[in-house]
C-alpha cells in the first residue's frame, strides 16, 4: 500500500516552565522531549492508533503533524510533500487535507457560535465563496446524523454524543484525506461511542479517509483500527497489526496495558499486570530501558543498555531485551 502519511525520526522538544527551570539546578537551557524519534506510516483508507499513558506523547504527536506545535527533528511526508518546515501560508493548502478532531467534543467548539458558524468556519477560513454555506451545512449535518435545524443551535444546547457530531461535520467540511481524532469518544457514553466509531467508520467507506486514532479506549483501538503503536515516554515500544498485537503482545508495556482492558466476555480470564511505580518525569528519563523501572520483566542489562529495535515479519517492531511470548532466559545477567 502507498502510504498517504509518512513520518520518520520525528522529534518535539519543548522548554521547560520557568518554575520547573528553577527547581533543577536554576539552568535556563532546560529542555522536555515530548516525541523521541518516532516513525510511522499510514496508509489510504487505513486506521492506525496510537496509544500509551497520559503524558506518552501521543497528542503531541498528532498536533505536530498538523503543525500545531514545531518539529525540532525528522520529517512529516504527506502525499509525498514533505510539509513539516513549510511556512503558515504554504501549509494552508495541506490543511485542507488534514483535518483534526480536538478531545474535548463541546470545549473544542466556541460558546459564541452557531452550529452553522463552526461547521461551515473552515469555508471562511480557507476563503471558499459564501454562496453554498447553508446548502453545505445542510450536507454536512446529514453526513454526521443531525437534523439541519441544528444549524441554529449553540454548544450549550448540545449533548456530548451531538456535540461531537458537530465536530465530526466541521472537520469534514473541506473533504480531507486524513483525520487526526484526538480521544473521539472521550466523555462520552458507551452507546454514544459505539454510534460516534459506527459514524466514523461508515464515512471512511463512503469516502476513502484515513484516520489517525489517538485513545487510551483498548476496545475502540481492537475494534476499529488496522494497526497500533503503544508510546510510552515519547517513543514507540511496539508497532504493528491490531489483532497481532491483541493476540500476543511483545512488549512488557503492552501486556500491562492490555491486560489492564476490561473484558466483555465474563467467561473469560486474565491475570492483571501491575506496573511498578509511577511514569518517570521527562525531565529524569531512567537510564537503559526506560521502562525497566516498572517492568516485571527488567534484568541488570535493562538498567545498563536501551534494547535495540527488533523487526519481525508483517513489519512489527518492538524495543524489549526479554519480549513476550519467545523463548528468552531471563535470569538475572549480571556480571
Amino acid at each position: 500500500m502507498t502510504a498517504l502519511l509518512e513520518v520518520r525520526d520525528l522529534k518535539v522538544r519543548f522548554r521547560a516552565k520557568p518554575a520547573l527551570r528553577a527547581f533543577i539546578n536554576r539552568d535556563p537551557n532546560v529542555w522536555v522531549d515530548a516525541v523521541c524519534g518516532v516513525s510511522l506510516d499510514i496508509a489510504e483508507g487505513e486506521t492506525f492508533g496510537l496509544v500509551g499513558e497520559s503524558g506518552s506523547g501521543k497528542t503531541t504527536l498528532a498536533r505536530a503533524i498538523i503543525g500545531l506545535v514545531d518539529v525540532a527533528g525528522g520529517t512529516i511526508r504527506f502525499a509525498g510533500q514533505k510539509i513539516n518546515g513549510l511556512s503558515h501560508q504554504a501549509m494552508k493548502p495541506v490543511r485542507r487535507n488534514i483535518a483534526m478532531m480536538f478531545q474535548d467534543p463541546i470545549g473544542s467548539l466556541s460558546p459564541r457560535l452557531t452550529v452553522r458558524s463552526l461547521v461551515t468556519e473552515p469555508y471562511r477560513i480557507h476563503g471558499f465563496n459564501n454562496r453554498y454555506r447553508d446548502a453545505e451545512c445542510r450536507r454536512l449535518l446529514g453526513m454526521v446524523g443531525l437534523p439541519a435545524d441544528f444549524a441554529e443551535r449553540y454548544p450549550h444546547q448540545l449533548s456530548g454524543g451531538q456535540a461531537r457530531r458537530v465536530g465530526v461535520a466541521r472537520a469534514l467540511a473541506l473533504d480531507p484525506r486524513l483525520i487526526l481524532a484526538d480521544e473521539p469518544t472521550a466523555g462520552l457514553d458507551v452507546s454514544v461511542q459505539g454510534e460516534i466509531l459506527n459514524l466514523l467508520a461508515k464515512l471512511q467507506d463512503e469516502i476513502g479517509l484515513s484516520i489517525l486514532m489517538v485513545t487510551h479506549n483498548l476496545n475502540v483501538v481492537r475494534h476499529v483500527t488496522n494497526r497500533v503503536a503503544i508510546m510510552y515516554l515519547g517513543r514507540f515500544v511496539e508497532t504493528g497489526a491490531t489483532e497481532e498485537i491483541f493476540r500476543q503482545p511483545r512488549h512488557p508495556y503492552t501486556a500491562a496495558l492490555l491486560s489492564a482492558n476490561p473484558e466483555p466476555d465474563p467467561d473469560a480470564r486474565s491475570e492483571r499486570i501491575e506496573l511498578a511505580g509511577d511514569v518517570p518525569s521527562l525531565l529524569r528519563r531512567p537510564a537503559g530501558c526506560e521502562f525497566h523501572t516498572r517492568c516485571f520483566r527488567a534484568q541488570s542489562c535493562c538498567r545498563d543498555a536501551a534494547p535495540a529495535v527488533t523487526v519481525e515479519a508483517k513489519a512489527r517492531l518492538y524495543t524489549c531485551h526479554f519480549p513476550l511470548g519467545l523463548d528468552h532466559d531471563v535470569r538475572d545477567n549480571a556480571a
